[in-house]
């Protein structure tokens, strides 16, 4: 059997590619920036006193979490159009995406939160912050600083996840895949095509959320700048072993707090003397 790969079939369909890039991107980013400020109320709200909405948040996440992503999309797009209520296949798949990364993110972000010692929110209630400063300041702002690269790596899934989008014609970047395919019969480097463009938008995802990271999170920067400082430093070039290192102790004589000299002022002057102790 020969086979040799030509791409020369998917030149023209190069404009409907990047089309289908940027409608990835685009549900994507969308999906993001809602889904997370929607999930930072959900894992207060599974903190609340209220036993009736943590139940319900936490059956939401459940629910979620335990169930397909596509069959997700099936429910809002096919299970509402059996209701009467129809919505574009971009609109249904981006609030598919919304309510998928909400739930995940939920659970992320709670899981920081717990983690931020139950001292710092003592004291800050004691210096008389309002419970929204302290919800900020001091939970949620260093939870998010923990768990932000679980929450780039569940940004990139769900970029991914939005190639089940094309089950339900939404023109993203897979569904484009399928229809030149089958317009062309190359299926080999169609997908190979798919598969570059999905790695190109990973690494800009990864890139735009380090970038983000770096400017939100100071302390972050102010750590490594130390860290980089104290590498430089020579005396933290020295290995333990080096001799070298412990040269200016070596001799120096260790001498007793009981035994060290004293002066002593006497009326016939002044005078040295040790303890014997």
């Amino acid at each position: 059997m020969n086979f040799s790969l030509d791409f020369n079939p998917l030149a023209p369909y190069w404009p409907v590619f990047l089309h289908g890039a940027w409608l990835t991107l685009k549900m994507t980013t969308l999906a993001v920036i809602v889904g997370v400020a929607i999930g930072i109320f959900v894992a207060f709200a599974k903190n609340s006193p209220n036993r009736l909405v943590a139940r319900s948040c936490s059956g939401y996440i459940e629910v979620v979490r335990n169930t397909p992503f596509l069959v997700q999309i099936f429910l809002l797009y096919f299970g509402l159009a059996s209701l009467g209520i129809r919505m574009p296949t971009f609109a249904a798949a981006v609030l598919a995406m919304i309510i998928n990364i909400a739930a995940y993110a939920a659970e992320i972000i709670r899981a920081g939160i717990d983690s931020v010692p139950r001292g710092q929110i003592e004291a800050a209630e004691c210096l008389g912050l309002s419970v929204w400063r302290i919800r900020w300041h001091v939970m949620l702002q260093p939870a998010i600083e923990r768990v932000y690269p679980a929450l780039t790596s569940q940004f990139l899934l769900m970029m991914q996840a939005s190639a089940m989008a094309s089950q339900i014609s939404a023109e993203e970047l897979t569904a484009i895949a399928n229809t030149v395919q089958s317009d062309t019969f190359r299926s080999l480097e169609t997908y190979l095509v798919v598969a570059a463009l999905y790695l190109v938008l990973a690494v800009l995802v990864k890139l735009v959320a380090y970038s983000i990271g770096e400017t939100i999170f100071k302390r972050r920067r102010t750590l490594r700048r130390a860290a980089a400082q104290g590498r430089r430093s020579p005396v933290s070039r020295l290995p333990a072993s080096d001799p070298a290192a412990m040269a200016p102790l070596a001799h120096v004589p260790y001498v007793h707090a009981a035994s060290r000299p004293v002066a002593v002022n006497t009326a016939a002057g002044l005078r040295i003397e040790g303890s014997t102790s």
